[in-house]
């Protein structure tokens, strides 16, 4: 078995693992009442429904990073480091994760509070206030991740080749997006991968080019890059998923709530606002991951398709478009050809060897010619 093949599978394997062992863990936890005796606990350091809810889910939290740091420690630090993918030492790793914690938590608490204050407010229809919560926090998220957040995590600069700059510009002029410059960051701190991104809404749009890209590939693989991010732009693609993810947001809450509802009584519980009883909540939004997860990838790998035929039919660089995906892969150590099933489930991008396919196909098409030989693709407009 190749060296992808053992990296992507175990990572699939140690990710399964987590997710059957913590929904047991929590069926375990409530069924045999565990959960309300550790509430009995909790409920005698304050006498604060909001406080005792925020010690509960706090206390728990750390409880399963506990029991989980192995898992993780292996699957995001050693095995990195096994295949030659991680640049990380030991105390960066560590000092990485805290930096995630102290930022993640100032989030959540907030997402949290609102979140009990909607279950006791609005009783069944806590859904709703929440969903729209959750919606106008991801828009500000979007805003400030640019801007305030990446930039506690990397060291983010405008990128200094004015050749390669004024090609992305040109890039979005075609699409009707006003880019002011373009940022490189450090992605070499942490990793040998290579990647782009095009993040943020409204004037927080950036542009965003790992290090370890601009490093590793010629200037035309970097422009069919950015002209698939770009495509993203150019079918809109960002405003659907906004759509979406807010009817996928809305109708997930709505399902989760009334079987939430439903099954409280199976558990030993009268009342929503129990919250010895709010882990049920996670066992249902667990299961009904397993029906919303395949529908959003598919939806994903439909987006990428359509940007991979944009980035070709815009730089007219098949060749360079195509040995860029190889050699990302091959950087990233990315499984070439997943099992169907894993695919279709997990993955959010199609498989390279798809990808590849599909735009061989829009060549023939659009009448861009390509040649294959044993090792390269050279592509030609005509």
């Amino acid at each position: 078995m190749s060296d992808y093949k053992k990296y992507n599978n175990t990572k699939l394997a140690i990710s399964i693992a987590k997710a059957v062992v913590s929904f047991l863990l929590i069926l375990i936890f409530v069924a045999s009442g565990w959960s309300l005796k550790y509430f009995e606990i909790v409920n005698k350091i304050h006498p604060n429904e909001y406080l005792q809810f925020l010690g509960f889910v706090f206390s728990l939290g750390i409880i399963s990073s506990i029991l989980f740091f192995p898992l993780n420690f292996y699957s995001s630090f050693l095995l990195e480091h096994k295949y030659k993918l991680s640049n990380q030492t030991f105390l960066k790793w560590c000092w990485e994760n805290i930096k995630g914690m102290l930022i993640g938590i100032p989030i959540a608490i907030p997402i949290l509070l609102f979140f009990f204050y909607s279950l006791k407010n609005f009783e069944n229809l806590w859904w709703l206030p929440f969903a729209i919560f959750l919606f106008l926090i991801s828009v500000v998220l979007a805003r400030i991740i640019p801007t305030f957040i990446l930039p506690l995590f990397y060291k983010i600069t405008p990128i200094e080749d004015e050749a390669l700059r004024e090609k992305i510009k040109i890039l979005a002029a075609d699409v009707n997006l006003k880019i002011e410059n373009v940022y490189k960051f450090d992605m070499s701190k942490n990793t040998k991968k290579a990647n782009a991104a095009f993040t943020g809404i409204g004037k927080s749009k950036r542009i965003l080019l790992g290090d370890t890209l601009l490093d590793s590939y010629t200037q035309d693989e970097i422009e069919t890059v950015l002209a698939h991010e770009f495509g993203h732009y150019k079918k809109k693609h960002i405003q659907k998923n906004i759509l979406l993810g807010t009817i996928f947001s809305f109708l997930t809450l709505f399902i989760i709530s009334s079987l939430y509802s439903f099954s409280l009584s199976y558990f030993g519980f009268s009342l929503i606002t129990e919250i010895a009883a709010l882990p049920i909540l996670l066992l249902w939004s667990m299961l009904v991951s397993i029906i919303t997860s395949p529908i959003s990838s598919y939806i994903s790998r439909k987006y990428e398709y359509e940007a991979d035929d944009y980035a070709v039919t815009s730089t007219l660089k098949p060749a360079a478009f195509i040995s860029t995906l190889n050699k990302l892969t091959d950087q990233n150590l990315g499984d070439k050809e997943p099992h169907p099933l894993v695919e279709w489930f997990f993955y959010s991008h199609p498989s390279i060897k798809k990808r590849i396919d599909a735009i061989h196909k829009v060549c023939v098409q659009k009448n861009i010619n390509f040649s294959l030989n044993e090792n390269k693709i050279v592509g030609e407009s005509l």
